[in-house]
């Protein structure tokens, strides 16, 4: 079985979508991991904390929406500090996850730059800090992120997403099936994957 999964690196239920959707397959499905910009429009430069952000869309619905993404990332072991994350833009980072694919370590570089981002608060549009984390080649990592390499693949996800209907993240796709979301409870997302 193949099961595309559209992620963005600044959105925390992509990390709790992860840690849910390997818990249901383990090693029984070969997941693709495809690129979704929430926002292309993004500065690299970090403003606001999520949280904050999350007050500005939410009103005085914020707190409750924050608590509960935390609490559910803390159930799947995932420590969510949406005080300390601040979103960018996530184009380079997808272009390096794109890189980590042709080593075969892109579940990995997923792990390592989502980790970085919701847990320690990391800038993952800084360059420097996206070979840290890349846990790839630096001078691989750098050639990238000096050039327009995987650009195209980047607009090629986005354009996939756009096919399919894929109009929030994370989405799986299974198939030519259509689009459902990623963080089902990983009992119910197991028995959706295995009756596709």
């Amino acid at each position: 079985m193949r099961v595309e999964i559209f992620a963005d690196v600044i959105c925390p239920w992509c990390y709790i979508g992860k840690r849910r959707l390997s818990a249901a397959i383990g090693d029984h499905a070969e997941v693709v991991w495809r690129s979704f910009q929430l926002d292309p429009g993004a500065s690299t430069v970090p403003g606001d904390t999520a949280d904050v952000l999350m007050a500005q869309w939410w009103a005085d619905r914020a707190a409750q929406r924050v608590a509960q993404i935390k609490a559910v990332g803390a159930g799947d072991g995932l420590e969510l500090n949406l005080h300390t994350a601040r979103p960018v833009n996530t184009f380079d980072a997808h272009r390096v996850l794109h890189l980590a694919a042709e080593h075969g370590l892109q579940d990995q570089t997923w792990e390592r730059l989502l980790r970085g981002f919701h847990t320690d608060g990391e800038n993952i549009a800084d360059r420097d800090t996206l070979v840290r984390l890349a846990g790839l080649p630096e001078d691989e990592v750098h050639d990238v992120l000096n050039g327009d390499a995987y650009a195209r693949a980047v607009e090629a996800d986005q354009q996939r997403a756009v096919e399919l209907g894929v109009n929030g993240v994370p989405s799986l796709v299974v198939g030519d099936g259509t689009p459902f979301s990623g963080v089902l409870p990983v009992d119910e997302l197991r028995r959706l994957l295995l009756s596709l």
